[in-house]
């Protein structure tokens, strides 16, 4: 099967910070990816330079058919293709959630209002929330509010959606919900990358779980490598419960 993402020894610096140093996998679609490390091993920097919001420094990376490593890269075309959501949901305040969901189509794509809020509709209900239409975000709790996020990203109908950290800014109910969203998603057959500290999650819902230390992927595998890891890095990482 073709690969959505594809990373090829994939180098990136901050100055002297050197961030990934050799990042190698690839994802093909219909895969549940989970990123999981210590803060600073990469993972973010990794998501963030699948969706061209980060520039690579060496190797390739290729995207939904695109090369990210050559310039003149269509990121307009690239984010059509790969929705993103971030642990704050950086919805517009005085917009109501089907104005937020609907914006992006519009100014985007160039649908029309009557398509837009039906697609608005069609995504409120898969995050559970098409009685909240009509709400305002301050209205909302922090998990309707990332429920909303989610729904914005899907009415751009990407090819692969991104998660970053989404859930580490709510309580334990709150994360719930929203990774009940994010696991329906999973089972409807979306590809995805999650950089995720919820371990639980990442074992019962991703295909392959990717550990990443001192900026490589270090080990990977399936749920299972969680309960019996390889390497003394993920057993010290697993045992820490972080």
């Amino acid at each position: 099967m073709d690969s959505i993402v594809r990373f090829d020894k994939v180098h990136k610096s901050f100055g002297s910070n050197q961030i990934l140093k050799g990042v190698s996998f690839e994802i093909t679609q219909g895969q549940v990816v989970a990123l999981i490390g210590r803060s600073g091993s990469g993972k973010s920097t990794a998501l963030r330079c699948i969706n061209g919001l980060e520039t690579i420094n060496g190797g390739e990376l290729h995207v939904c058919g695109r090369a990210m490593h050559q310039p003149g890269v269509d990121l307009h075309g690239l984010r059509k293709d790969v929705g993103i959501v971030f642990q704050s949901y950086n919805l517009f305040p005085h917009l109501t959630v089907e104005e937020n969901i609907t914006l992006a189509p519009r100014k985007v794509n160039g649908i029309g209002a009557q398509e837009a809020r039906e697609t608005a509709a069609d995504v409120l209900r898969k995050v559970g929330l098409l009685d909240k239409a009509a709400a305002y975000p301050e209205q909302l709790s922090g998990g309707q509010q990332q429920r909303v996020a989610i729904a914005r990203s899907l009415a751009m109908k990407p090819k692969l959606m991104l998660f970053d950290e989404v859930t580490s800014a709510l309580d334990p109910e709150l994360t719930g919900e929203v990774l009940k969203v994010i696991e329906k998603l999973a089972a409807d057959g979306m590809t995805m990358v999650l950089v995720t500290h919820e371990m639980a999650f990442a074992r019962n819902v991703a295909d392959q779980i990717m550990f990443m230390h001192h900026g490589i992927v270090w080990e990977s595998g399936g749920g299972e490598m969680l309960g019996q890891p390889s390497t003394a890095e993920l057993n010290q990482f697993v045992s820490s419960g972080l």
